[in-house]
């Protein structure tokens, strides 16, 4: 067991808590990492504010890089010094959707999360709960082997953690969830850091139009470098109205990364007859969605969820890495800023504002 620093969520609504923390020796699967970065994602704030509940005291943050420092007794793929980012749906590689590719709903995530003892404590040996199993926002972190993939060297900790989360859950909606066919059209509602790397997967599935819709001229303005070739402002009008005017019809693909009922509406509204609109945004706890029924009846409409890029995660952030490397998928753009641990609820409050697409702290400033 070691000692470290963490931000705990000690009560919904309130500042997170900078302690110092237990955590536990790895279990036999287990690795010990070093966190360097975590990226803010809207998530960790849907559980800061209440919107999706969960049980406090908490460690939240997941999207996460760092280096491994200690390995368990069974961990035959990492050692000490590996470079690594987090695949954040470890799975058993056995039930119906693991055996399908679809590792993303493993049927016994909870039995592998399992462990017997609380991989963290407060100094009194009180347990503390971790997001996902993960809980990045610690210095330290205990994750499973088999959620975690190890990074080329010329790939930097501050953008790999996008990977681990943003990046695999936007890219994949295209090319796993959607499933974009080359040369069809594609809309984007919400272009913060998901949003962006949806837009990036569709210029990288080929698409042949890619509209961005979001309330920020800025964020826009980052979406035709990202590869949307039309943009909307959807707070000086109707989107679905000026998606029309500019393409003519719908398109063939929308995708929702805001996570509302309302933009999930607009999402199926603004595909053609036959076309998918995909839910990607995490909706507050309760929310439920209204669409018209014909849609789907006589527009065979399709309206599907995808989460954390619906497929295999571990093979998905290898290949994203790669494009990475080649100058294909933009990770430096993305990074607004990156800042000390210690302003985390700083970068909260700029995530809010709507003026940057992912912040990203540096655990060991």
């Amino acid at each position: 067991m070691i000692e470290t620093r963490a931000a705990v969520l000690t009560e919904v609504n309130r500042p997170l808590e900078l302690t110092d923390i237990r955590v536990d020796d790895p279990e036999p699967h287990e690795v010990r990492v070093s966190v360097a970065n975590v990226g803010l994602c809207h998530s960790d704030l849907h559980y800061l504010t209440g919107s999706v509940p969960i049980e406090t005291p908490v460690v939240l943050g997941h999207e996460v890089a760092g280096v491994v420092e200690a390995v368990g007794s069974a961990v035959t793929e990492l050692r000490p010094g590996d470079r690594v980012t987090g695949a954040l749906t470890p799975s058993c590689g056995l039930c119906a959707p693991c055996a399908a590719g679809r590792s993303t709903q493993c049927l016994r995530i909870e039995e592998i999360r399992r462990r017997p003892r609380p991989a963290y404590q407060f100094a009194d040996g009180r347990p503390i709960g971790r997001l996902g199993d993960i809980g990045a926002f610690s210095q330290h972190v205990l994750m499973r082997e088999n959620a975690l993939v190890r990074l080329p060297d010329d790939v930097p900790l501050h953008v790999a953690c996008l990977l681990s989360c943003c990046v695999v859950t936007g890219v994949g909606a295209v090319f796993r969830g959607a499933q974009l066919r080359p040369g069809s059209t594609a809309a984007v509602i919400g272009c913060g850091g998901v949003g962006s790397a949806i837009i990036q997967g569709a210029r990288l599935a080929g698409a042949s139009a890619i509209v961005a819709i979001d309330l920020d001229d800025e964020r826009l303005e980052a979406a035709r470098g990202y590869g949307a070739t039309h943009v909307i402002n959807s707070g000086t009008g109707d989107p679905v109205a000026e998606l029309h005017r500019q393409l003519g019809d719908g398109v063939d693909y929308a995708f929702e990364a805001v996570g509302s009922a309302r933009t999930a509406a607009t999402a199926l509204a603004l595909v053609r007859p036959a076309g998918t609109a995909c839910l990607v945004g995490i909706a507050p706890a309760g929310t439920e969605i209204s669409v018209p029924a014909l849609d789907f009846f006589f527009q065979e409409k399709r309206l599907i969820g995808s989460y954390m890029g619906s497929g295999q995660a571990r093979e998905d952030i290898a290949q994203f890495a790669r494009l990475y490397q080649q100058g294909r998928l933009l990770l430096d753009e993305m990074v607004s800023q990156v800042i000390p641990f210690a302003e985390i609820a700083k970068g909260f409050e700029a995530m809010k504002s709507g003026a940057v697409t992912r912040v990203v702290l540096d655990l060991q400033s």
